[in-house]
This record gives structure tokens, C-alpha cells and sequence, in this order.
């Protein structure tokens, strides 16, 4: 096959992997990436390329899983015990209710930044928002988030690509006399790491959402890729990720690190900062297109998380009661309706303490993550794959090595809090 070929068939099979891109792009790239190279500078490489590399098994295995069964890898979990279901289920309750409100927020204050609504709330803001993409995703439903984003992935890397070119072009920012090094191995230093490998690319219990898309995908689609195909197009959304962390990580770094520069913890006011930190190195006439493209990459990320994590909840539901004919019907537009509803509660009522619910998210996403990794390794060993087509020897290896890790740094950041 022509290289021609093989590219028009990856473009072709677009879609869980390009939707995977998007929510990874959001907080993990445009936030914590971006602060990681402005706080510690280039030494920040290895922490994200570590996460990138050992945590790619648990999301591949998603992939591999529903391709071979045609079911979810929430199904795979059901097949191995009723308990793997319901450990599931209470992580991803985690998530529905903190990691969702946390992006709304800091895309309503993108929103706000960008059009100067000054005299405008966020939890208002937000509220027109979670309109607006309740009726994107019940109307539009997948085939509308697959074409869409298709085109914002592709305009945000050309974007981030030329600004990383003119960056480095520029050289780095010097650094101002009173600079300290900052020592990344203390409590404020492990904190960071963890937010950052936590969700780079994004937290583990997002496996099971490409493994949704997929069943998606295959709906959708005249013809279901094969094994090999649908792997191709994970790594290509997969790699994308791991590309855009390095370039905002690059960013921060030659911009702001060494210059004691604080990046607010405010919505609103790091969203200023954000756009300003990209114009300062292209020029003040390309503020309106860097404000776009940061709303776009949060906006993006809102809806397919969104979308995730209603479809995760309907699928968990109609596992646990199988008899209830409306969550199989009606679940997803119900589900999608209650997710606006509850977090935009917990926006209006929390808004204060959103850190504080977003680390807790955070935190139990991270310390669970190499178990739902071994689950996901359990789900692809199984009898339901053929010998044939489970993980060679290196992937598991590679699983294994992962697992221990994130093992050993979740034990050591329960020792720090502890002692």
C-alpha cells in the first residue's frame, strides 16, 4: 500500500483517537503543561514523556478490547466481577462531579477573557455553556463531535507549532537576579508532579471512554477497521498528545521560567495570562486567534468529556440494572441533561473550593490508576481475546513496569501526607 493510501485511511478511520486527543489537550496540556515548563523549567521533559510512555498500555488496551469483543471495556470489567464493575463506578463518580465543573470553569473564564465580560460571572458563563453543548451532543451526537474536531485538532497543532517555531526563534527569556531554582522533590513540588502525571495525558479511567467511541465508531461507520487499523489511528490521536505536551511545556519554559512570574489560580485571571504569554512572542495582532484557539482547545475538551462521561454513566447503569428499559433509550440525552445539571450545581455552590474538589478528583484517580491498569490488562488477557491478538511480551512488560511505577509514586505521596 502507498504511503498516499495508508494516510487516506487513517484520515478515514479518524475518530477515537482524535476524540481522545481533545480531552487530553485540555487541562493536562493547556494548563498544567504550560506551568510545568514556566515553573521548572526543561527538567519537565522527562516527567511527561515518563507518564506518556507507561500509562500508553492502559489506553491502548481500551482500544485493543473492543475491537476484538465488540464490547466496552466496562462490559470487560462486569465479565470479571461484579466488584471490578462497582470499583469502577465509584472513581468515575469522582470525575462526573469535580473534573467536569473544574473544566467548565476555566473554559468560562477563557470565554470571559476573550470577550471581555467583565461584568459577567463565571457560573453564568458556564451556564450558557452547558447549554449550548447539551444540545450540541443530543442533537449532533458522535458523528458531530468526530467531524468537528477533526478540524480543531488540526488548526490548534499547526497553531501551537508555529508558536513554538517563533518562540524558540526569539530565545529564551533571561532570568531576573533573585531566581532560586525551585526544588521539585518537597511537598509543593510532589504536588505538582502528581496533578501533572495524574492527567497526563489524562487520567486512566478515560480508557474506557475510547473504548466507547469506538463501539461508536463502528456504528457509524459502513465498515469496522480492523485490529491494526483502529491501533494506527489510536497512536496517531495518542502521539499528537504527547507532541502538543512537549510544545506547551517548551512555551512556558522559555517565556516565564526564571522570571518569578506566578501563574494565578483564577480562571479568569490565568486565561489573561495564557493568551498574553503566546502574544508577548507573536505580536499584540495575534491576540484575538491565541484567545480563539485556547477557547476552542478548552471547548472541545468540555464536550467530548461531556459527552465521556454520560455515555460511561449509562453504560455502568445499564450493566447494574439491566432490566430498566429507559436507561438503554433514553439514557445518553438524560445523562447528558443530569451532568449539566449537578455540576453546574457544584459550580455555583463550590466555585471557592473548586481547587479543593479538584485535587481530591485528583487524587483518587491517581493513587487508583495502576489498579484500573491491571483491570485493563485482565480485560485483554482474558479468554474473550484470541491468543493471537493480546499484547506481546514487550507491551505487558511495558504494563507491568507502568503499574509498579505509578505503585510506588502513589505510596510515596500517601507517605508525604501522612509523615
Amino acid at each position: 500500500m502507498s504511503i498516499v493510501a495508508s494516510i487516506q485511511k487513517l484520515i478515514k478511520n479518524l475518530g477515537p483517537g482524535l476524540l481522545f486527543a481533545s480531552t487530553a489537550i485540555g487541562t493536562s496540556h493547556l494548563v498544567l503543561s504550560t506551568k510545568a515548563g514556566a515553573q521548572y523549567g526543561w527538567i519537565m521533559v522527562i516527567p511527561i514523556l515518563l507518564a506518556n510512555i507507561l500509562k500508553y498500555p492502559f489506553f491502548e488496551f481500551g482500544v485493543r478490547y473492543t475491537n476484538i469483543t465488540n464490547k466496552t471495556l466496562i462490559e470487560g470489567y462486569l465479565n470479571r466481577g461484579k466488584a471490578y464493575l462497582i470499583f469502577y463506578a465509584i472513581i468515575n463518580l469522582f470525575s462526573t462531579f469535580t473534573i467536569l465543573a473544574a473544566l467548565y470553569v476555566v473554559t468560562s473564564g477563557l470565554l470571559i477573557n476573550l470577550f471581555q465580560l467583565t461584568n459577567t460571572t463565571v457560573s453564568t458563563v458556564a451556564g450558557g455553556l452547558f447549554i449550548l453543548i447539551c444540545v450540541l451532543l443530543i442533537v449532533g451526537r458522535y458523528k458531530f463531535l468526530e467531524i468537528s474536531l477533526k478540524y480543531v485538532i488540526s488548526i490548534l497543532f499547526l497553531a501551537l507549532l508555529v508558536t513554538t517555531i517563533l518562540v524558540i526563534a526569539n530565545g529564551k527569556v533571561a532570568e531576573v537576579e533573585n531566581f532560586k531554582t525551585p526544588i521539585i522533590f518537597n511537598e509543593v513540588g510532589i504536588l505538582f508532579l502528581i496533578g501533572l502525571m495524574g492527567w497526563m495525558p489524562t487520567a486512566v479511567e478515560a480508557s474506557s471512554w475510547i473504548s466507547l467511541w469506538s463501539i461508536e465508531k463502528f456504528k457509524n461507520s459502513k465498515k469496522k477497521p480492523t485490529l491494526k487499523e483502529a491501533l494506527q489511528e489510536f497512536k496517531f490521536g495518542y502521539f499528537t498528545t504527547a507532541i502538543l505536551a512537549i510544545f506547551f511545556m517548551i512555551i512556558g519554559w522559555f517565556t516565564l521560567y526564571g522570571t518569578n512570574t506566578e501563574l494565578s489560580n483564577s480562571a479568569v485571571v490565568f486565561a489573561d495570562q495564557l493568551v498574553q504569554l503566546f502574544t508577548t512572542n507573536i505580536g499584540s495582532w495575534a491576540y484575538i486567534l491565541i484567545a480563539i484557539a485556547a477557547f476552542a482547545t478548552m471547548f472541545s475538551t468540555c464536550i467530548t468529556a461531556h459527552d465521556a462521561l454520560s455515555r460511561v454513566s449509562v453504560d455502568i447503569l445499564s450493566l447494574l440494572f439491566p432490566k430498566r428499559e429507559v436507561i438503554k433509550n433514553k439514557g445518553f440525552a438524560i445523562g447528558v441533561l443530569l451532568l449539566a445539571v449537578v455540576n453546574y450545581m457544584v459550580i455555583s455552590t463550590f466555585s471557592a473550593n473548586m481547587g479543593l474538589l479538584v485535587a481530591l478528583a485528583t487524587f483518587v484517580s491517581f493513587v487508583m490508576a495502576p489498579i484500573i491498569g491491571y483491570m485493563n490488562l485482565k480485560n485483554v488477557m482474558s479468554q474473550e481475546i484470541p491468543e493471537m491478538h493480546r499484547p506481546d511480551r514487550n507491551l505487558q512488560i511495558l504494563t507491568y513496569l507502568g503499574i509498579i511505577f505509578l505503585t510506588l509514586f502513589s505510596i510515596y505521596y500517601c507517605w508525604m501526607l501522612l509523615f
